[in-house]
């Protein structure tokens, strides 16, 4: 029987920003993309992912769908595509909407086809009677959120506000210092120091050409400066701006100034009036029921609600490889409660596969959602992009594994459903000796089983049996380490006699 997990495409693919669109009878991704082991945001080109909506189980690869080069302003190739949306104009074509790193302009390009691939069709600006025409580029021109409403207008939407909790300096280079630099990273230099940022989110009707503006943008909800009396308090708009129509209501969807969690707000009309909702995900489940202390790694998070059939998902990601530039797609399953109210969700290893996995057969060590050690913070290190955390996801000849396994890590996954297995094993490497406890919960009180382990080689994978309490029932699975050294763990099995 098929099954899925998160991350819901395959381990080596790394799509963040995750914006999800239901066309026809699939649902496509249109993210970012990220490198492996990657240097910085968003290094590859855009490539689409969709999904027959009848079999969420099922990713197709619709391959590189807008190359970075395309776009005139980036013919040199200087800068990265970053999170980008997709709406099917009145005219029944595909329009993408996209930003260069912190470049001030909204690029646009157009398709026949949902999957691409788009060509470059122009940048979003004023109409001859504002400011001339010029290209938008106030008020932190970045992560566009585009909706073509049921009457046919069009509403563009985004913004950029570092403020509060992710508090953010330009910096300063000296003249001399900047005559020094490589002349491609000097002009992005001289670039980004011309930026000023939002401070608020923004919103802009657009002409039925998809980008002429009907006239200036204005706030939409408040950004962490000017959330005092406002019902946003502690959750400011920050970035990662989504738009989705539900029920007659408009949802919009963006990362607070907290980075880590996706937050909501609703109003009757598109472009004024939202009120704050709530959070409906943390990628390391912050809030859910009082947690103040993460199950995962932190980072930035970005992504859009979809309606598949008669039930709603969240599409998030998270961090691997210990920063922020090697994200992976997650999703789950969200409810949306008759009077238009979202509960937060917690992460989970099941993701779109609609049921608890089978505590049957091999998984891969890759698909936690619980990834913890005394090197997990509560809050995001805004000046530390490597984030200093030593668990994480890796990869290395194309295999997807744990490393950094020391002493008080743990590693958990979200749901099992358990039919008596009464053996697992595990793939284990590195330089360890100690104890690794099997468990049911993240504390280690209710243990199914226990092993010492003695590792010599971090080249040479090796597979340990571990003897465990036969169970049934739907439960979390743990791995808690306790010794001395560093392994690493590339997956499991479970074995019924």
């Amino acid at each position: 029987m098929e099954q899925i997990y998160n991350p819901y495409l395959p381990l080596t693919e790394y799509i963040p920003d995750g914006e999800p669109h239901v066309f026809g009878d699939r649902v496509y991704i249109y993210g970012s993309h990220d490198a492996t082991k990657g240097k910085a945001y968003c290094e590859r080109h855009y490539n689409v992912w969709s999904a027959p909506l009848s079999n969420l189980k099922d990713w197709h690869n619709e391959d590189v769908s807008y190359l970075r080069t395309q776009d005139p302003s980036n013919a040199g190739d200087t800068m990265q595509l970053w999170a980008p949306d997709v709406t099917q104009g009145p005219d029944g074509r595909y329009y993408l909407y996209y930003c260069f790193s912190f470049y001030p302009e909204i690029g646009v390009a157009v398709s026949d086809s949902p999957a691409g691939p788009f060509e470059f069709y122009g940048h979003v600006h004023y109409p001859e009677n504002i400011l001339g025409g010029k290209v938008v580029a106030e008020d932190m021109v970045f992560d566009p959120a585009v909706l073509t409403d049921d009457d046919g207008r069009v509403w563009l939407y985004y913004g950029f506000c570092p403020a509060c909790e992710k508090e953010m300096k330009l910096p300063e280079i000296g003249e001399e210092e900047m005559a020094k630099l490589p002349q491609t990273i000097r002009a992005k230099m001289e670039m980004i120091r011309k930026i000023q940022f939002g401070e608020n989110s923004m919103v802009v009707e657009l002409e039925q050409d998809m980008l002429t503006t009907k006239g200036q943008p204005k706030p939409l909800i408040p950004g962490g400066h000017h959330t005092a009396g406002t019902g946003f308090e502690g959750h400011g708009f920050f970035e990662a701006s989504s738009i989705r129509k539900i029920n007659g209501k408009y949802y919009f969807v963006y990362s607070s100034h907290k980075s880590h969690e996706l937050c909501y707000a609703v109003s009757d009309k598109p472009d004024e009036g939202f009120v704050y909702g709530g959070t409906i995900v943390s990628n390391g489940n912050i809030g859910l029921n009082g947690r103040e202390h993460p199950t995962y790694p932190l980072s930035n998070n970005h992504g859009g609600i979809a309606k598949v059939g008669d039930d709603y998902y969240i599409f998030y990601h998270r961090a691997t490889d210990g920063n922020e530039f090697s994200r992976q797609g997650c999703a789950e399953k969200i409810t949306i409660a008759p009077d238009g109210s979202i509960k937060q969700v917690e992460t989970t290893s099941q993701g779109l596969n609609g049921e608890p996995l089978r505590a049957a057969g091999s998984y891969p060590a890759g698909i936690a959602c619980h990834l913890t050690d005394p090197t997990v913070v509560n809050k995001i290190d805004y000046n530390d992009p490597v984030m200093k955390t030593q668990i994480r996801i890796t990869q290395e000849q194309n295999q997807s594994f744990i490393t950094g396994i020391k002493d008080k890590s743990v590693i958990g996954y979200k749901y099992f459903s358990f039919i008596d297995p009464d053996l697992m094993t595990i793939e284990i490497r590195g330089t360890f000796a100690g104890t690794i406890l099997v468990a049911f919960d993240e504390k280690g009180r209710n243990v199914i089983g226990e092993f010492e382990v003695q590792l010599r080689s971090k080249d040479e994978w090796e597979t340990q049996l571990i003897p465990i309490s036969p169970s049934n029932g739907t439960h979390p699975l743990y791995f808690l380490f306790e010794g001395t050294g560093e392994m690493d763990l590339k997956g499991f099995s479970f074995i019924s006699a």
